[in-house]
């Protein structure tokens, strides 16, 4: 083969290489324009610098995180953006400025040369201090995003609320509070009446100042702006078919703790009998009983319900109910052995600082010697997500009970609160029980049995089932 054979075959091969790698080229700026083609989960395109792009890297930052392209139009048309460096510094401001808590660490801002023009690209990865917010409006729907599709979109209440619990892995008091615009005048104002120190400092350690620097929900129970709230209901008789007073008490949960127990001491009478010329006055409620009791309801409910403390006070007794039930793992039995395990340990701690608890687990041992010598006793019952103690009324336990049909000549009386637990335990070890069946058990006439029954029908602890004479009562 000649000399001009080789120059021929070797410019042939370089022409063909030459050919080979613009058509790679071309694929790869294909595949650049096909990317480019529509927006999807994790792509965002702005044309141009808005203040909205701050929305788009929260709503990537609080869902699975994303890219948000600055000169590329909807369409995907790669416009480019002028004095690049300028527009990055906006960017870069306006989330530092806009956005809590800091989602920096999860931002790179960069650009990026496509079709010989200048992009900004912005990556955001998923953050790990979820929810974050627009700091002007808080953490509520107006100030929540998150990218759902193709759009960024607001969060609702619950979403937030779930996306707090989700990705704290602490209780609720220790999550970040939804209200940011906090104000403390009640509580500061009882913390200078026992000459306890609350600055920031202080509210730090007391856990009202969570590590990101956020009031924390401990904060807004405390606060002026407390969202929970402590209804009272005064009944005439032992049922709740006539209210003869209701008041609902709001604001810092330490300062309806005060109002509640003032309340209480208002219709907490006092009978006074008489032996020879000495004089002995009692009340209706032993004072520490109330006061334990009402602690307890306010320091060991759970608060991520959205429900009232509620207290019912009848002629014959006080129902203090707080939601949440027992904390998960202990059992009703457990707490009259002396185990303790606050759900708010915080809350529990501002109010041991506050000396409104002396020690933790002692509460249900107080309310139980506050009744030592007593005929009736409390009660204390469980439920799926509810706690409830009943206060017996000592002065009215001997006016409103009949004759227990113990013994021939038994003139022994019990309450209505006993008689209508000793009603449970029987359905609780027979399975039902009849009106019969309680006449019997008490000593009652059928008028007397049958409302006994309709009240505890009333407060949900039994349920009939039946009509006539085939008729009984089941756990509710």
């Amino acid at each position: 083969m000649c000399a001009e054979e080789f120059l021929t075959l070797d410019a042939s091969f370089y022409l063909y290489y030459n050919e080979r790698e613009r058509g790679k080229e071309r694929e790869k700026e294909r595949m650049a324009h096909r990317m480019f083609d529509f927006e999807n989960q994790n792509v965002e395109f702005k044309q141009e610098y808005v203040p909205d792009i701050r929305k788009e890297v929260m709503g990537f930052a609080n869902a699975e995180g994303g890219t948000v392209y600055v000169g590329i139009r909807k369409d995907g048309a790669v416009i480019g953006v002028d004095n690049p460096d300028s527009v990055m510094l906006q960017i870069v401001n306006s989330l530092k400025d806009s956005l809590a808590p800091d989602v920096m660490p999860f931002v790179k801002v960069r650009t990026e040369a496509m079709e010989g023009k200048q992009v900004i690209e912005i990556q955001v990865t998923t953050g790990t201090n979820r929810p974050y917010y627009l700091r002007e409006k808080g953490l509520k729907p107006s100030g929540v995003y998150v990218r759902k599709g193709s759009s960024t979109q607001p969060m609702t209440e619950e979403g937030i609320r779930e996306m707090i619990l989700q990705n704290s892995g602490r209780s609720f008091e220790a999550c970040r509070s939804m209200n940011q615009e906090l104000t403390f005048d009640a509580f500061s104002a009882e913390m200078k009446s026992r000459s306890i120190a609350i600055g920031p400092a202080q509210m730090k350690t007391l856990k009202l100042i969570g590590e990101d620097g956020l009031y924390t929900n401990l904060a807004l129970l405390l606060s002026d702006q407390c969202e929970t709230t402590t209804k009272v209901a005064l009944f005439q008789g032992t049922d709740k078919e006539v209210f003869r007073d209701r008041k609902e008490f709001t604001g810092s949960i330490q300062k309806q703790l005060e109002d509640v127990y003032q309340f209480i001491e208002l219709v907490n009478k006092t009978k006074a009998t008489f032996s020879g010329l000495n004089r002995f006055d009692k009340r209706d409620y032993p004072e520490e009983a109330v006061r334990e009791a009402l602690l307890n309801s306010i320091v060991h409910r759970d608060y991520s319900f959205s429900g009232s403390n509620l207290i019912n006070i009848y002629e014959d007794r006080i129902e203090f109910v707080s939601l949440g039930g027992l904390v998960p793992g202990l059992e009703l039995k457990s707490i009259f052995l002396g185990v303790s395990q606050s759900r708010n340990p915080g809350l529990a701690a501002v109010f041991y600082r506050m000396t409104l608890i002396e020690s933790y687990g002692t509460g249900i041992g107080k309310i139980q010697r506050a009744y030592k010598n007593e005929k009736v006793q409390p009660e204390f019952e469980t439920a799926q997500g509810v706690f409830r103690v009943t206060l017996p009324n000592r002065n009215e336990a001997g006016e409103s009970l009949p004759e227990q049909k113990a013994g021939e000549g038994s003139e022994e009386k019990i309450s209505l609160v006993q008689q209508k637990q000793r009603i449970v335990d029987f359905v609780r070890e027979n399975g039902k029980v009849t009106r019969k069946e309680v006449e019997e058990l008490l000593g009652a006439g059928a008028t007397k049995a049958f409302r006994l029954l309709r009240e505890l029908c009333e407060e949900r602890r039994l349920e009939a089932q039946g009509s006539g004479r085939m008729s009984c009562y089941r756990l509710k």
